[in-house]
């Protein structure tokens, strides 16, 4: 231990690195998590979206084509009553296609229930 603290006190520019790109590592880490993709939200602030917003977001961040997206759930006493998704893709008819299907598929919600809007720019 005598020669740990001895050689950290004749090197201490080593020991300054090391730490520091020891934290830039945990920062990275912490900004965009195990698979480098970051949640492609907007601004909104995720404390007042419920789980499943937030669920659904990431999957719809995933498909191709749909860049950043906003999602609001709307639910009432029999489930879900409508489903919101403003994206950068939804202008592309096959982009919204496949939102669509996604969503009915994950909240079991009528299709006529659900809309998309492109986000601005």
């Amino acid at each position: 231990m005598k020669k740990l603290l001895e050689y950290l006190k004749v090197n201490k520019k080593i020991f300054v690195i090391v730490a520091l790109l020891a934290a830039l590592i945990v920062i990275a880490f912490a900004l965009y998590g195990r698979n480098g993709k970051t949640l492609q939200t907007s601004a909104t602030d995720n404390s007042t979206m419920s789980a499943s917003e937030i669920k659904l977001t990431r999957i719809l961040t995933e498909i191709d084509g749909v860049g950043k997206a906003e999602v609001m759930i709307n639910e009432g006493e029999n489930g879900v009553d409508g489903v919101i998704i403003v994206c950068e893709g939804a202008y592309n008819i096959m982009t919204r296609n496949d939102i669509l299907n996604a969503v009915a598929t994950a909240l079991n919600v009528n299709k006529n229930n659900i809309a998309i809007y492109a986000m601005n720019k």
